[in-house]
């Protein structure tokens, strides 16, 4: 989904998060994609990778 922003790492951010759990990043102000919501978090395209590593490093309880 985000491999328009290639290696540029000065274009800010978020991360977004589908109704199956997978998570993605957008560029912050453009309109989001069918299917996708705003997880909360926003930053550098690094940083949004490193949060979506540590989030799926981090499990959560079922319910």
């Amino acid at each position: 989904m985000a491999t328009f922003l290639g290696e540029d790492d000065s274009v800010q951010c978020i991360v977004v998060i589908n109704a199956k759990g997978q998570y993605s990043i957008w560029p912050s102000g453009r309109e989001l994609p069918s299917g996708w919501s705003n997880e909360g978090f926003y930053g550098s395209r690094s940083s949004c990778l490193k949060h979506i590593a540590d989030a799926w490093a981090t499990p959560t309880a079922s319910t």
